[in-house]
């Protein structure tokens, strides 16, 4: 994974992961890459200065680059930069902005979900033995939904059970 700070044309700047550089190359070729901001299609990779170590944490400053030509310097010879302790950035969790078409097939998972919930029964733990009983035909054939460790689930699936994993959606808010 790659960690890039992103500007707009309008100015707005951002951060986003992905996959490698390529990626990111034929994700901003392909206007995928948009400015959450104003949804500008237009944007490049802003100048993202080094980590700086400091003891055990490490650090990363986004140094947004305003669109056009940069302005000349007022004095030819700056004086050298001395760093400055920067604070601790806490890590963060993997983002994507998502097509109109990632969104419609997200609200297809979650109302999957949400209707098995709504009409199977939820056997929490005993799911393995409660599927085995139906697939046995010990008891009457009925949606069900509960918790199967990934021995339980392989052993199933090495028995002929057909049972699929519920999708797991991040809350509405994202």
């Amino acid at each position: 994974m790659i960690h890039y700070a992103l500007i707009c044309d309008q100015g707005h700047s951002f951060e986003s992961w992905f996959q490698n550089s390529a990626a990111y190359d034929k994700q901003a070729k392909r206007s995928l890459v948009t400015c959450p901001v104003c949804g500008s299609a237009k944007v490049e990779k802003a100048i993202m200065a080094p980590s700086l170590a400091s003891g055990s944490e490490r650090a990363e400053v986004a140094v947004p680059q305003p669109p056009g030509p940069s302005p000349a310097p007022p004095n030819p010879s700056p004086p050298p930069l001395q760093p400055t302790p920067m604070p601790a950035i806490p890590p963060k969790n993997p983002v994507a902005m998502m097509s109109p078409p990632e969104r419609e097939l997200r609200q297809k998972l979650k109302e999957l979900r949400d209707h098995i919930t709504k009409n199977a029964n939820y056997v929490g733990p005993r799911f393995p033995e409660e599927a085995r009983k139906i697939h046995y035909g010990e008891t009457e054939h009925r949606s069900i939904y509960g918790e199967a460790s990934p021995e339980e689930a392989k052993e199933l699936h090495e028995e002929g059970i057909e049972f699929h994993p519920l999708p797991i959606l991040p809350d509405d808010k994202n």
